[in-house]
């Protein structure tokens, strides 16, 4: 599961640097970026926090059935389905509303009549994302979790393809003004969408594998009126993380050209390893977890949350530190190529640099929505998210008026990470409030041992940096520096890190060694 989130997050960002490469980071990604963003947060809020966070535990709760949770799964897919298709039939007759809400284009910076006209295309991915979180959580409430990791994959391939050919289809997309027909705006509109619906689409052998057939079963019963209840919570949680969401896309398409593109590409790679390692531990333990809380059994619950929480400690706090020291170098290595700018190249590492700390803290932030779903409760998240927005938005402000232009997208995403740690430190809190003891000082311990091995790794690194910019020749270019700065930081910091680790024997690397020795064995 984890090679296959690993290859989906590679192909993911593939696609990403090469629309940089192709349409540069300013006006027309800015316009993509935001339109292809819209579908996402519509679907949250429609029903995608809903089918991420309750739908596991409730289908895991239905296999008590006498049919197995047959009738209840098609009740689920009929009522989820037909509010995606009515939600996506309004959204995209609302494309411009939207974009003029997500966007600021008073200071020239940013297009959002061509965001307008790729929203228009990108919408109705709506519906395909609710089926693909529909299709992945019956697989995964029945232990089948290889198709689910796959499907990206399959959907960043046709989008690698859409960008090859938006890169051969001749002329440039129009901005003054902007057409519907143009050839460049409906091949990547389109193309994109279509990958979408791809992903959904092969799940269905793998529903059939497992025996599900689907029909339309209308009605309600009071397990999905429970589901309703705890879906109001849960699409406010949606609404206000939006509400930060817009206020982050308005000042970075207001500052400076590129903003929001730097940003998505930032946020994309800052997420590269929690989406890696933190998801692919949620998505086998939130069965676990869901049982756990049905069952009743408490510390039960709290051991699979502290292992959880202590295996993404060790995992990620060593490439949070790879992060910080060669965030520069990655930011030229993969973005300063085609149309894209070295100083933008620049600016998008030195924001992931600044922010790599925030990644346990948004990983522990997701484990611990995941118990409190687990639990039923969607209130405690969403009291949650409200603190976190009020945190959040003074500070973009602050960033918008004190800092240089150029330089707000690197507060922005330094932001983002205080709002992670804050929302992690009350989850824990609150999470002691409701079940006791927490493990924590087990859990503090791991913390403690990974921040002192990631420093010593930084610290290291840094000085072979030193040593390698005297050693460079004149002239060698910045790009290849990148390179050779990039190699060396990664693999000293990582080497030193991880080595620390076992010299502390941190009990939770083993799990993690055994697996890499496992696949190096059968490779």
């Amino acid at each position: 599961m984890a090679i296959a989130t690993l290859v989906s997050r590679i192909t993911g960002f593939a696609w990403k640097v090469q629309l940089a490469w192709v349409a540069g980071l300013l006006v027309v990604n800015d316009s993509f970026t935001v339109a292809n963003t819209l579908p996402n947060i519509i679907y949250e809020l429609l029903l995608g926090g809903v089918l991420a966070s309750v739908v596991v535990p409730l289908l895991v709760r239905a296999q008590d059935d006498p049919d197995g949770g047959q009738a209840y799964t098609q009740r689920l897919l009929t009522v989820g389905m037909t509010m995606l298709a009515v939600g996506t039939v309004v959204a995209v007759a609302l494309a411009p509303v939207f974009t003029g809400l997500y966007m600021d284009d008073s200071s020239g910076h940013a297009n959002a009549e061509l965001a307008t006209a790729f929203a228009y295309l990108l919408l109705p991915e709506i519906v395909f994302y609710g089926l693909f979180a529909l299709l992945s959580a019956i697989l995964q409430a029945k232990h089948v979790f290889g198709p689910t990791a796959w499907a990206p994959v399959v959907n960043n391939l046709i989008i690698m393809a859409t960008i090859g050919v938006y890169a051969i289809v001749p002329g440039e997309i129009s901005l003054n003004p902007v057409r519907m027909g143009d050839a460049k705006l409906l091949v990547l509109g389109i193309g994109v969408t279509l990958g979408i619906a791809v992903q959904a689409l092969v799940l269905l052998p793998a529903l059939r594998r497992v025996g599900f057939r689907f029909r339309w079963n209308w009605g309600l019963d009071s397990r999905l009126k429970e589901f309703g209840g705890l879906a109001l919570w849960i699409i406010g949680y949606a609404g206000i993380s939006q509400i930060g969401m817009i206020f982050t896309t308005r000042v970075l398409t207001e500052t400076a050209a590129g903003g929001a593109a730097i940003y998505a590409n930032a946020w994309l790679l800052f997420q590269l390893p929690y989406g890696v390692i933190g998801v692919s531990l949620l998505t086998a333990i939130m069965p676990r977890l869901s049982r756990a809380a049905a069952d009743g059994d408490t510390r039960k619950l709290i051991g699979d949350l502290s292992l959880a929480s202590r295996l993404s400690t060790v995992m990620l706090v060593p490439i949070s530190a790879v992060l910080t020291i060669a965030g520069s170098a990655i930011g030229v290595a993969l973005f300063n190529y085609g149309n894209a700018d070295i100083a933008d190249a620049r600016r998008l590492g030195n924001a992931l640099a600044f922010s790599a700390f925030g990644i346990l803290p948004f990983a522990l932030v997701m484990l611990q929505l995941r118990v409190f779903y687990a639990m039923k409760d969607a209130r405690t998240p969403t009291l949650i998210m409200i603190v976190m927005t009020v945190v959040k938005i003074p500070l973009l402000f602050m960033c918008r008026d004190q800092l240089r232009p150029e330089d707000v997208v690197i507060g922005v995403m330094l932001v983002n990470a205080l709002t992670f740690v804050v929302g992690a430190v009350l989850g824990q809190m609150w999470l002691w409030v409701r079940l006791g003891r927490l493990q924590s000082m087990r859990v503090v311990r791991v913390i403690v041992q990974s921040v002192v091995a990631g420093l010593a790794g930084v610290l290291v690194a840094f000085g072979l940096t030193l040593l390698v910019d005297l050693v460079l020749p004149d002239g060698f270019g910045d790009t290849p520096a990148a390179w050779v700065k990039l190699i060396v930081q990664g693999v000293v910091t990582t080497v030193v890190a991880f080595g620390l680790l076992a010299v502390f024997k941190v009990p939770e690397l083993a799990p993690a060694t055994q697996r890499i020795t496992r696949l190096v064995r059968r490779g």
